[in-house]
């Protein structure tokens, strides 16, 4: 179809998981794609590879999103390299399981940096150009851990994504009409940063859910190519859960 035939999609933490599928997603659909990374270099170049093999283009770019100057230079390539940035995918997160009374400050900082000062800044810094084009589509990930939280073993990764929520709503009244700005909201989703759950806990968690299994990243993709689109002229500030439906 090429929906998003020659717009420009910047995605953060797109060398893996939902992000990875995200970025796929909208090549398949036309889109031109700026992959953001941190660390994981080699995993990286394998989606931009995927990309151009399909025939889609396409950029890597390194970027810690909890630090300014980089965000900046991140977008400021972007731009350079392609003339504009049409839609913002703030995925990049991290998530540290630690025992509530055991966890370290330095912790608790890093998690609201880069899960919520990243956002903020990606933000901040791509909507400039939107503004200057009047358009653009943002779509931020939090979690359902922001909404029904249940485990204090991630208070910060809960308070963090419960920010990205509140972000999501100022920024959409910010930038309208010109700049669409929303949240998803995913559940359990298969990805690496699951993969080391028990067995004994996937299955405890999988019996809530009432689809029965966890998402696949592709299906989180897909609702973000949806809320990227014409077909969702008319939502802004709204967090669309995406969780198999739980108890």
């Amino acid at each position: 179809m090429n929906q998003f035939k020659n717009k420009v999609v910047l995605i953060t933490g797109a060398s893996r998981g939902i992000g990875k599928s995200i970025a796929i997603n909208f090549a398949k659909e036309g889109a031109i794609i700026a992959v953001n990374y941190n660390s994981s270099r080699n995993e990286v170049l394998k989606v931009i590879k995927e990309i151009k093999i399909d025939g889609g283009d396409g950029i890597i770019v390194r970027c810690d999103v909890s630090k300014e100057g980089e965000v900046k230079d991140m977008v400021r390539k972007t731009v350079k390299k392609f003339g504009r940035i049409d839609i913002l995918v703030n995925n990049a997160g991290i998530v540290l399981d630690t025992p509530l009374l055991k966890r370290k400050t330095e912790q608790w900082k890093r998690t609201i940096d880069v899960n919520l000062l990243g956002t903020f800044l990606c933000c901040k810094h791509a909507s400039v150009q939107m503004i200057s084009q009047k358009s653009g589509k943002i779509i931020n990930i939090s979690s359902t851990s922001a909404i029904n939280n249940f485990c204090p073993d991630i208070i910060d990764y809960d308070a963090s994504k419960a920010g990205v929520i509140a972000l999501t709503k100022d920024f959409a009244k910010e930038f309208a009409p010109y700049i669409q700005v929303n949240t998803i909201a995913p559940g359990w989703v298969a990805t690496d940063i699951n993969k080391n759950l028990s067995r004994s806990f996937i299955k405890k968690e999988v019996e809530k859910i009432y689809l029965k299994r966890f998402a696949k990243p592709d299906e989180i993709a897909k609702v973000v190519l949806f809320l990227a689109s014409d077909n969702a002229s008319y939502i802004t500030g709204s967090t669309v859960v995406v969780d198999g439906g739980h108890d």
